[in-house]
């Protein structure tokens, strides 16, 4: 469960990224974060994984209050969640496989273990025959799939995207998001930030749309607009 009580975040005196927001997601939910850019949908992913800290309220993720979490379990939270970003900030110089392996070592995994789960990791994005590829031989499709990959390896419980879509055409767009389901069919929950109408409007999940640093709708089976 996460959980946002009165959130704020500001960046500066003239810059407020969220105003006072509240929400509440469930296990296993689909949730997208829509609105116009600087709405503050990033900053609200942001905070999940604790890459920045509000400036009031409070972010619960089911018992833990991560506004307050220690630094030292900090890995103990990127276990329970994984991120997606637009830009996959993939390793160019590691193959497919060595770039899934580095979130399993740095929970530290045992070699055996990091083995089996690349090659669960492989099958659920369809990219088992490409374990030896390095980043640069892959389409942007490809490289978006290993960001996935390693975005779920440890097992998260929540996996976190930020435009996963963004840079890639209508097609493979569609492939992304048939993966991203499968991955939240199978228990995970999962929380988009997206500016893609078509995707949102077929999919109809749960819509939350945010404005100037607030919600202004929250809708289950929702449209963009």
């Amino acid at each position: 469960m996460i959980l946002f009580d009165s959130v704020s975040k500001k960046y500066s005196r003239s810059t407020t990224a969220l105003d006072d927001i509240n929400l509440k997601v469930e296990d296993g939910e689909y949730v997208f974060l829509v609105g116009p850019s600087g709405a503050g949908k990033t900053t609200i992913l942001r905070l999940l994984i604790r890459d920045l800290l509000p400036n009031h309220g409070t972010i619960l993720l089911d018992d833990w209050e991560i506004n307050k979490l220690p630094v030292r379990k900090l890995p103990y939270l990127r276990r329970k969640v994984g991120f997606v970003f637009q830009d996959f900030k993939l390793l160019s110089d590691r193959t497919v496989a060595e770039n899934i392996a580095v979130s399993l070592e740095i929970l530290g995994k045992s070699r055996s273990d990091i083995d089996r789960r690349i090659d669960e990791v492989l099958k659920i994005v369809h990219l088992d025959s490409k374990e030896n590829h390095f980043i640069g031989q892959l389409s942007y499709g490809e490289q978006q799939r290993v960001a996935i990959g390693r975005a779920i390896a440890g097992e998260a419980k929540i996996l976190l995207a930020d435009e996963p879509t963004g840079n890639l055409d209508p097609k493979t767009s569609w492939e992304i998001l048939k993966i991203i389901s499968d991955i939240n069919k199978s228990g995970t929950t999962v929380v988009m930030a997206t500016h893609n109408v078509d995707i949102v409007n077929s999919l109809k999940k749960r819509v939350v749309v945010l404005s100037s640093g607030k919600i202004v709708r929250d809708e289950h089976k929702g449209k963009y607009s």
